[in-house]
């Protein structure tokens, strides 16, 4: 796996995972200067070649002068994210999340409001490539995504351990006016289908943001942060 662009690889670099080689634009010490000491503190091999090099190793096309070599993403253990914890546990749920913008801008989204982990299916949606790494800023070096055989199969174990799963949809009751403290699920649904019917039934509830324009809808992540964002007043 490859990982591109400053921030991305700076926030890699903060973590314990094993990265094979940095590889670093020449005359390009300036502006990732702190990322070599860094790598150097690590005992990273870093490797240096001018722009055309990496322009020809880069899969975005964005890579900014840095591009990391590491193994695949490692996912975490669904089952960690069904163990107790003190204060109230908040999972994010992707149900047909298929854009890597949007499931990188998700990942961003989690971390930042300090949620416990995301879980995606391991079909039909997008998975943790290095493009998504990229999109969140590095947030999904630092929060736990996990796969799951299904939705549906996540939704029935996160409610066996005693989540309050709720859906994110235009139809359902005023967010504003719900307890998001506790346990919590956050189901967010591809912006095309929304969530899926089954799903939607096994849901504890359906909660909506007001919309008070002439557009009848918000981007996934855009609605996933003003929901986990409430949820975080809160709990504070």
């Amino acid at each position: 796996m490859k990982i591109e662009g400053r921030n991305a690889v700076l926030e890699l670099l903060k973590t314990d995972k094993a990265v094979d080689k940095l590889l670093m634009q020449k005359g390009a010490e300036g502006s990732t200067g702190r990322i070599f000491a860094m790598a150097r503190e690590k005992n990273i091999r870093v490797q240096f070649a001018d722009a055309r090099a990496l322009d020809r190793e880069s899969e975005s096309g964005r890579h900014q002068g840095v591009i990391a070599f590491l193994s695949d993403y490692e996912y975490a253990d669904f089952s960690d994210l069904l163990l107790p914890k003190a204060g109230g546990r908040m999972v994010i749920v992707c149900d047909g999340i298929e854009d890597v913008h949007n499931l990188g801008s998700i990942l961003r989204v989690a971390e930042c409001a300090g949620a416990d982990g995301v879980v995606i299916p391991k079909n039909k949606s997008a998975q943790v490539t290095g493009a998504v790494i990229r999109i969140s800023e590095g947030a999904a070096n630092h929060i736990r995504v996990a796969r799951v055989p299904g939705v549906n199969y996540a939704v029935d174990k996160l409610k066996q351990s005693g989540y309050w799963v709720y859906g994110l949809e235009a139809d359902g009751e005023d967010i504003y006016a719900s307890d998001l403290t506790g346990d919590i699920a956050l189901i967010v649904g591809g912006e095309d289908s929304g969530i899926s019917p089954l799903t939607r039934k096994k849901c504890d509830k359906i909660l909506s943001l007001p919309l008070c324009g002439k557009v009848n809808s918000l981007n996934a992540s855009v609605a996933l942060g003003i929901a986990a964002y409430e949820a975080v007043r809160q709990r504070r």
